[in-house]
């Protein structure tokens, strides 16, 4: 096996140690996952190193500090943010929040949105939530919400600071959006209803009295600055710089009575910023030979790059699978993706390429908890909170395979093929 090949393999290993070391020995994965993350990526940090290449290493670097940056800010501040609901937790109730979620990841990003109300969901759910709970939320909230503006996903903003209009996206998926949505929303109310039903009387009529509170408007505030910062290209830190510096008037402002009822700690971020450093050191030489193997793949239709982009946004995150597959559609045409004219000039010409690798990375980032980053976020703040999650597996097999393929297969049969 060449060089090339073998150097994949501690981002597979990696993989598999998130997917399985949980059950294998749950105590030790969770005193050791920081060692194992960081190793594996060391080995990649040493081999672009001995290659010459310590270029590709300062890249990784580099937009894991603006990943982590972002989420670490947005963290912070909307553990300043209290919403508070009160009242019997209905499906219908249940279903107006995921759909203002749904709403709130296009203002805010699907990691805002996520953060911001995945306590107050848990916390109405109390007497009876479930894992179906925590794998909708994430297929609504955390991924297919922000599907219309950059601000919303990841891949998007990128697409965005790299020369796609702002606006450009939402007027070619808004349809797309409506349907997932609403074929999410109806599969959780029945979901949701047969658990409502099978509670006791006594406790679906416990909590009568309506009551909805928002607290935190210092950090609405701050949350304002964040995703105006996003927009900040130069020079090379400066939004970084205003996050972190925004997270800590946050945290040093924000009423620790907030703090308390929202049970705000640190550990959530801090288990997905050494998985996330790992994962972004470690995928970065399967990237680079997705590049430079896609014409061997033979993508060259709307539909092929649908389920590849898909698939591969499963996987890794979906983010950077964004970035490769667009640079490879578009290096198929003799085009750069770093010319912003030829950006634009690329989306006009080949629209149903970008729509397909846009579509693709933001739904299929929900098939997997890291696929997207807010997916492990909110299965670690769930855990924090002393909820069961799915395991690594089990959301997949359980919920993203059976429920999420069908209605994406769906969606390439109406809007993509």
């Amino acid at each position: 096996m060449e060089a090339g090949l073998l150097i994949i393999l501690p981002f597979i290993l990696l993989l598999v140690a998130i997917a399985v070391m949980p059950f294998i020995n749950s105590k030790w994965w969770n005193r050791n996952y920081s060692i194992v993350s960081v190793s594996l990526a060391l080995i990649v940090v040493i081999y672009y190193l001995f290659a010459g290449r310590p270029a590709a290493v300062l890249a990784s670097i580099e937009e894991y500090v603006m990943f982590i940056s972002f989420i670490f800010s947005v963290y912070v501040v909307s553990g300043g943010i209290l919403i508070e609901i009160e009242g019997s937790a209905t499906p219908l109730r249940n279903i107006a929040l995921l759909a203002t979620g749904a709403v709130m990841a296009n203002l805010v990003g699907t990691i805002g949105a996520s953060i911001i109300l995945i306590r107050p969901f848990i916390r109405t759910n109390r007497n009876r939530f479930s894992a179906y709970h925590i794998a909708f939320f994430i297929f609504i909230v955390s991924n297919a919400g922000g599907l219309l503006t950059p601000i919303g996903n990841p891949p998007l903003l990128l697409g965005f600071l790299k020369g796609i209009p702002f606006f450009w996206i939402g007027q070619r998926t808004f349809l797309i959006w409506v349907v997932v949505i609403s074929a999410l929303l109806l599969l959780f109310y029945f979901f949701d209803l047969n658990n409502f039903r099978k509670q006791p009387d006594t406790d679906r009529a416990r909590e009568e009295k309506e009551k909805l509170a928002f607290k935190g408007w210092l950090n609405a505030g701050l949350m304002c600055v964040i995703i105006a910062s996003v927009f900040l290209t130069k020079p090379i830190f400066v939004r970084e710089a205003i996050m972190i510096a925004v997270s800590i008037v946050s945290y040093r402002f924000t009423n620790k009575e907030i703090h308390r009822i929202n049970q705000f700690s640190f550990h959530p971020i801090k288990e997905v910023s050494w998985l996330f450093f790992g994962i972004f050191v470690t995928m970065s030489p399967a990237l680079e030979a997705l590049v430079a193997h896609s014409d061997k793949i033979g993508l060259n239709t709307s539909s092929q790059f649908y389920w590849f982009t898909g698939i591969m946004s499963s996987i890794l995150d979906n983010a950077p699978t964004y970035l490769a597959f667009l640079t490879a559609s578009m290096g198929s045409f003799g085009l750069d993706f770093n010319n912003s004219a030829e950006v634009l000039r690329f989306i006009l010409s080949h629209e149903g390429h970008a729509i397909a690798i846009s579509v693709a990375s933001v739904l299929f980032g929900a098939a997997t908890y890291i696929g997207n980053a807010p997916n492990l976020m909110v299965k670690s703040i769930a855990e924090h909170l002393g909820i069961k999650t799915p395991g690594f597996l089990g959301y997949i097999f359980k919920y993203s395979v059976p429920i999420l393929i069908p209605l994406y297969l769906l969606i390439w049969l109406l809007f993509i093929r």
